[in-house]
């Protein structure tokens, strides 16, 4: 995707901040969506044609949105230490959500303490930098990650001029922070000089988290909530702090779907949604486009299919009803595991895997046949009989019409990810993996198959199909598939 296809109605604008051309650019003061800009546009076209050389089973897609605003992002060292609400100090990589923190807010001229909550908690790999302290103390961060300094937040890298012209840390300039007593709850005061900031020359694994107030103590120093990752590249945009927090939003997509759905060249085929990026991701709550998507594709009794790891699509589960009444409409959840644990782990970005499936019974009890996409499958860790046979149990239980299983693949920077968190969560699966996947994204073909009978024969014994909807609807027959096929990119690891 490029920009020529997207314009602004700049009725009643002055000067609209343009760092994606023809965009209205648009924060929130809500801890949801911290360190998240949202670029407004209005698309020419929002109906897609998906390109030849894809392998996926169908030719169009709608995507409201480019940009995931609860994607995985990450900004300071797993080891920096975290001023936690006793007073006590814990690794960044093990907080979790829900944890008691220090954050700070204004007063006057000032800030002081207060507590606060560990709201989402996220880790990447990014190439990382080394701020040194006059104190002797050293940061590590991503170019992106801000800290609070005597003239304000300032990123750690940046420049004067030219396009990566910014606020950033200088040597001479002081950040606020605590002293050496940190662990106790005193107001921030004092003023630590910075030496230096170096490159280290090397990706690591960099973690991030939203609390309530926007900041937290890292390391006694106060640190930015920052989301920073790779790239969203197809929109000329950095790929991961871009992709996370500079999302684009199609504000004129439901009427943009009617418009297209009317004209004569359509020929009323399937249409795919969150295949690319999911439509029910957390700015779906604020924009609230997929009510209008969903109204125009039942106008014209379009057939269509929705595919999400989220929750939210259960709010528009009346107007989802009514559009399986007079066209056929699939409806897939992403659930890999059920074990809690790894969850919090591997996917700490995402619902949890009850809620998933407490939303795949709602859909079944109103009569959708569900899919579900048993995958990510990570080997070694839920490819075992113990784990398919638990998590096919659960989504048997929860009235799924067909499970799919899909082999975990690594692409190139999810690989490196992956590895690091393998490398330190299960360190002896390591070679394992690396002898899975020496020739390259994919695991090899035999393993896929391998796995893939043993979660059918989980889903033969547990009844997965068997139970009988509430009520007879047109709805779409689930995918069938195997893990050899390559699935849409959101249900790969990052």
């Amino acid at each position: 995707m490029r920009w020529e296809n997207l314009r602004l109605d700049q009725t009643g604008l002055e000067n609209p901040p343009l760092p994606i051309p023809g965009a209205v650019e648009r924060t929130f003061d809500t801890p949801g969506f911290a360190g998240i800009t949202f670029y407004e546009i209005r698309a020419k076209s929002i109906i897609n044609r998906v390109p030849t050389a894809s392998r996926v089973p169908f030719e169009w897609t709608i995507n409201p949105y480019r940009g995931c605003s609860h994607a995985c992002t990450y900004c300071l060292a797993g080891d920096t230490p975290i001023l936690t609400a006793d007073g006590s100090t814990k690794p960044l990589a093990e907080l979790r959500i829900g944890d008691a923190i220090y954050g700070t807010v204004r007063q006057g001229q000032h800030r002081r303490l207060v507590l606060t909550t560990v709201q989402d908690h996220w880790m990447t790999v990014q190439p990382a930098y080394r701020v040194v302290l006059a104190s002797g103390r050293r940061l590590i961060a991503s170019d992106d990650h801000r800290f609070l300094t005597e003239r304000g937040w300032k990123h750690v890298t940046g420049a004067m001029t030219g396009p990566h012209r910014r606020p950033h840390l200088t040597p001479g300039l002081r950040l606020v922070g605590l002293g050496p007593e940190h662990s106790a709850p005193l107001a921030p005061h004092h003023l630590l000089g910075v030496v230096a900031v170096e490159p280290l020359g090397v990706d690591m694994p960099l973690f991030d988290i939203t609390t309530g107030t926007g900041d937290f103590i890292a390391d006694g120093v106060v640190s930015h909530n920052c989301f920073a990752r790779n790239t969203h590249t197809y929109l000329d945009l950095d790929a991961g702090h871009d992709f996370d927090s500079r999302i684009v939003v199609k504000v004129n997509a439901p009427e943009l779907v009617r418009r297209e759905l009317a004209a004569p060249r359509w020929t009323g085929a399937h249409i795919a949604m969150g295949t690319n990026v999911d439509c029910y991701q957390r700015a779906e709550g604020r924009y609230q486009l997929m009510p209008g998507i969903i109204g125009a594709l039942t106008d014209f009794a379009n057939p269509f299919s929705i595919l999400t790891k989220g929750t939210l699509i259960t709010r528009d589960l009346p107007l989802l009803r009514r559009a399986a009444d007079v066209t056929d409409v699939g409806i897939s959840f992403s659930i890999g595991f059920v074990n809690e644990e790894l969850w919090r782990s591997a996917e700490p970005g995402t619902p949890s895997p009850r809620r998933r499936l407490d939303a795949v019974r709602q859909f079944a009890d109103a009569g959708f046949r569900v899919a579900v996409l048993v995958a990510p499958i990570l080997p070694g860790l839920t490819d075992t009989d113990e784990s398919i046979d638990e998590t096919v149990a659960a989504i048997a239980s929860a009235g799924a019409g067909s499970v799919t299983p899909i082999v975990l693949h690594l692409r190139p920077g999810a690989r490196e990810w992956y590895q690091a968190w393998l490398e330190r969560e299960h360190p002896s699966l390591a070679p394992r993996y690396r002898e899975l996947y020496r020739r390259g994204s994919y695991a090899p073909g035999p393993y896929q198959k391998e796995v893939g009978e043993r979660v059918r024969a989980a889903a033969t014994r547990h009844g997965v199909g068997r139970l009988a909807p509430a009520e007879h609807r047109r709805v779409r027959p689930a995918p069938e598939g195997t893990s050899a096929e390559p699935v849409p990119t959101q249900l790969t690891l990052l």
